[in-house]
């Protein structure tokens, strides 16, 4: 009698074998939630590239003036309003992300174009964006995807800083702010008809952003 085959797997992350339905994943959430967690294993999971929107802002920031693009060296220029209340702080993530579009536009464009999949993730997306028509003037067709992973509570958000920076120093400030803006992408998640998935429980998040995505189903494992 034969044998089922293994189960094939990257660093214990099960890889489909078959490629997305989108050819644009865009994977939203506020500082701190497991993006990058959570984005990497879905990567090898789909086998394609991912890209940080993070990277795009180094890149914009190293060919333009903060007088030529103020908001996207903002926080270069004016480093003392993380200090700001909460809801001013947010105010400008939201700004720095529209700020961002024409960038991001262009790299979704460009794999809509070329019929390349890839996963783009960052604090500095907006789940809106994703139910665009069209990109850099090619048309969407459904090939633009989006999730938001969401992190409520400011004090998981705390101890998620002081993990990933144990040197950081206190982080509560910067937790506030994030479940203030994880609020808001997820309110307006709903409005888009963007699927919101609980960063928590941790052990099967991945399976849940999979099924998110419209995904086939699979057994619960870990994104850590």
């Amino acid at each position: 009698m034969g044998h089922a085959p293994a189960a094939v797997t990257v660093d214990g992350m099960p890889v489909s074998g078959e490629g997305p339905s989108w050819r644009v994943l865009l994977l939203c959430g506020s500082s701190g939630t497991g993006k990058s967690r959570v984005g990497y294993p879905l990567a090898r999971h789909y086998g394609t590239p991912i890209v940080e929107v993070d990277d795009l802002v180094e890149a914009l920031q190293a060919m333009t003036t903060p007088r030529q693009q103020p908001l996207l060296h903002h926080w270069r220029t004016h480093p003392g309003d993380a200090l700001l209340p909460p809801a001013d702080v947010v105010e400008l993530q939201i700004a720095i992300a529209e700020a961002l579009i024409p960038a991001v536009d262009a790299v979704v464009g460009n794999h809509l174009e070329t019929d390349t999949p890839v996963i783009i993730e960052g604090d500095y997306l907006l789940p809106a964006f994703a139910v665009r028509d069209s990109f850099a003037g090619v048309p969407a067709s459904g090939q633009v995807a989006a999730v938001v992973l969401q992190e409520p509570d400011e004090a998981q958000l705390l101890e998620n800083y002081r993990r990933r920076e144990p040197g950081g120093g206190e982080q509560l400030h910067r937790a506030r702010v994030s479940a203030l803006h994880g609020a808001r992408l997820a309110a307006q998640a709903a409005e888009a008809g963007v699927p919101v998935v609980a960063a928590r429980p941790w052990d099967d998040v991945f399976r849940r952003v999979v099924a998110a995505l419209g995904g086939a189903s699979l057994p619960a494992v870990t994104a850590l």
